[in-house]
């Protein structure tokens, strides 16, 4: 008896953590679609606003909404602007509600709902945590497709760069040179990043898509840059 009711306060709590994780405002993430029921129980599921949620009947987790909004879900504005720590207490907040470890003695239906909601998670949080996949998301929610690489051919300044960068890349280690490959990388980065923001602000979507391809090359240099550093 005693188990059984430390059992069921631990599924109220679990509800409980969600219930505080959930977004007070409109960037909440979808929930069950209305009319739909619990995969448990069979109780009706409300409307609900908060990603990930519990059934309130027998607070058996429910699986993830089809194709979330990862702004919504990580309760961001739909925006190019980010507060990283915010993101950060939404990422580990919801991790906690949601982690397998806190599901291991569930119905294995239940555990795998748990583990799609931490995978979907962990993607919501790298994809907009980074500048480069945050902006090419951005697109993708306004229907622009990401820039070819072609897409920078008529720019010859900065094409001559990247093949300048990649040359050097190209020679035998040296310590001294790497370094000054990876601030021109981090400098290069930085100014795009505050471009990029101009553009989204503006609502300049083909601005932003030609500067995300720019920071995609960059961002390539920088995983040469990662290998060529490493002990060999």
């Amino acid at each position: 008896m005693q188990a059984a009711l430390r059992q069921c306060l631990g599924r109220v709590q679990w509800a409980l953590r969600v219930s505080e994780a959930a977004p007070r405002s409109r960037c909440a993430g979808p929930g069950s679609p209305r009319g739909s029921r619990c995969w448990s129980c069979g109780s009706p599921l409300p409307g609900a606003e908060g990603l990930p949620h519990f059934c309130p009947g027998c607070q058996a987790l429910q699986p993830p909404g089809p194709r979330p909004d990862l702004f919504r879900l990580m309760d961001c504005d739909r925006s190019f602007r980010i507060d990283a720590q915010q993101l950060q207490r939404r990422f580990r907040s919801l991790q906690r509600a949601v982690h397998p470890d806190r599901f291991g003695q569930r119905p294995p239906k239940e555990q795998y709902y748990s583990e799609q909601h931490s995978s979907l998670i962990n993607k919501a949080y790298q994809t907009l945590l980074n500048p480069l996949s945050r902006g090419l998301y951005l697109l993708e929610l306004n229907g622009v497709e990401p820039a070819q690489e072609t897409d920078c051919d008529a720019d010859s300044v900065f094409l001559t760069e990247i093949m300048e960068i990649n040359e050097k890349l190209a020679e035998p280690k040296n310590e001294d040179i790497l370094k000054e490959i990876e601030t021109l990388i981090k400098v290069k980065q930085e100014q795009l990043t505050k471009d990029v923001t101009a553009a989204f602000e503006r609502d300049d979507l083909q601005e932003a898509k030609k500067l995300l391809a720019k920071m995609k090359y960059f961002a390539n240099l920088e995983d040469k840059l990662k290998n060529k550093k490493m002990p060999s």
